[in-house]
C-alpha cells in the first residue's frame, strides 16, 4: 500500500485570513508613501493596483496631508461622486474626472 503524501497546511481559517492580510499591509504601506509625497494619489486613481480596488475613494483622500472628511467629502459631491464608493467600481470616465481635478487642484497649490 502506498504511503499517502501528507502536506501539512495551514488551518483554513488561517489560508482565509491571509489574502486579507496580505491587501491591509499594501494599503498601509500605499496610504504612508502618499503621506510621504512618495506617490501620487493621481497616479493611483489611474491605476487602481490591486490593493485599492476595494479601497473606498473617500479613504484614498483622506491619506493626502490636510485632507480629512470634510474636504474629501466636499471635494467627491462636487464630482457626483459617493466618498464610499470602491476605487476598483469606478468608471474609466470617473476614474478620468476624479484625477484631472485632483491635477487642477494639485497645480493651484503650486
Amino acid at each position: 500500500m502506498p504511503a499517502a503524501s501528507t502536506v501539512v497546511s495551514a488551518p483554513q481559517h488561517m489560508q482565509a485570513l491571509a489574502h486579507p492580510n496580505r491587501v491591509r499591509l499594501a494599503r498601509a504601506s500605499l496610504k504612508r508613501a502618499v503621506l510621504a509625497g512618495q506617490l501620487d494619489v493621481i497616479e493611483v486613481v489611474r491605476n487602481c493596483p490591486w490593493e485599492v480596488e476595494t479601497m473606498t475613494v473617500g479613504e484614498l483622500m483622506r491619506s493626502q496631508r490636510r485632507w480629512g472628511r470634510a474636504r474629501a467629502r466636499k471635494f467627491l459631491s462636487s464630482l457626483a461622486l459617493n466618498e464610499n464608493r470602491e476605487l476598483g467600481r469606478l468608471t474609466q470616465r470617473q476614474r478620468g474626472v476624479l484625477a484631472s481635478e485632483l491635477e487642477s487642484k494639485a497645480s493651484c497649490r503650486r
